[in-house]
């Protein structure tokens, strides 16, 4: 409007996520971190009490999640969550590598550059997400990873790719989770060369960032073989990858080490405060990270763990070569 001392110049679109979105982000989350466990099946009704909301955001937030294969629909049951076997892993595996593979390839062949418009914020992605791996808090670590990888993605310049891409992540870690979860400690066992992938990305060199992310690529899949019991040679893309990191696969770390590598500096509390003197423990470390990063919900309560009760029903029989730890003794 002119005249009355309002700009003429448009006012940025402001987007705003719904109801429906945010409950569907906080399941897609649990179900990535394992805290809604494989065959878990539950109701549109459980759902919407357990977030406090009514039924109709909680419906179209689980249909939107068996929309996208992250829930399977059943007659009079409700929704469960799939569980993913290690062939279902290695499809998801493969189809990851080989998109890598072709985008640098591509890059190369033009000799063109990712945007880099976006370092700046894939820089404080990354920090989070080394910080969030070495303190070992995988309900934090879920959320830090898939950010990363979101940014990293985005610099390939193709919208259509990158959310396969993160479609394909999610459910990396709904296979990974439940394994993660049995070790008893997690510090410093998962992967945190996010910030070296960055400064390569940042100096232009596409050849060390390929070839960081290959090594990223061969980590992950030794460590989840070794978890799942399953032969590496079932990995048709290994020598892809073995070849682009320039190196063999080593034996698969299945136990945690004895020592987690240390966590960056925090800045002197002040004094009389109630951390004053003492080293944050990882939990701490991955709450703050959390407030940090605001991977709450905001209007939606995110619950830190759903109890299975919640839920009441269970699969049948807990999935093959993993018993079900809720089980009465002697079942």
């Amino acid at each position: 409007m002119s005249g009355n001392g309002a700009s003429d110049t448009p006012r940025p679109v402001i987007h705003r996520n719904s109801l429906r979105e945010q409950i569907a982000g906080a399941l897609r989350e649990e179900m990535m971190a394992g805290r809604l466990a494989a065959g878990r099946n539950f109701t549109v009704k459980e759902i919407a009490e357990l977030y406090g909301v009514s039924a109709t955001p909680a419906r179209e937030a689980l249909v939107d999640l068996g929309a996208q294969g992250l829930l399977r629909t059943e007659h009079h049951r409700g929704f469960t969550v799939p569980e993913l076997c290690w062939e279902d892993f290695l499809e998801i595996f493969e189809s990851r590598v080989l998109l890598t593979d072709s985008f640098y390839r591509q890059f190369s062949t033009r000799r063109a550059l990712p945007d880099l418009t976006r370092l700046p914020s894939l820089s404080r992605r990354a920090d989070a997400a080394v910080r969030a791996a070495r303190a070992g808090n995988l309900d934090v670590m879920v959320g830090c990873d898939r950010r990363f990888w979101q940014e990293v993605s985005a610099l390939l310049g193709n919208r259509r790719i990158g959310d396969y891409l993160d479609w394909l992540r999610v459910q990396s870690w709904m296979f990974a989770a439940p394994y993660l979860r049995e070790m008893p400690a997690l510090g410093g066992v998962c992967w945190d060369r996010h910030l070296d992938l960055v400064e390569a990305i940042g100096a232009h060199d596409l050849e060390a960032a390929y070839r960081i992310i290959c090594e990223y690529n061969l980590f992950t899949v030794r460590l989840l073989a070794g978890l799942a019991g399953s032969p590496l040679e079932s990995v048709t893309v290994l020598g892809l990858l073995t070849e682009a990191a320039g190196a063999e696969p080593l034996p698969v770390p299945v136990e945690p080490p004895v020592s987690s590598p240390p966590l960056p500096a925090e800045p002197a509390a002040e004094p009389g405060t109630a951390r004053a003197g003492r080293p944050r423990q990882g939990g701490e470390v991955g709450r703050e990270l959390g407030r940090e990063l605001g991977l709450g919900l905001g209007l939606v309560p995110q619950p830190r763990w759903v109890p299975y009760g919640r839920f009441g029903r269970r699969p049948a029989e807990a999935p093959q070569g993993r018993p079900d730890p809720h089980a009465a003794p002697g079942r």
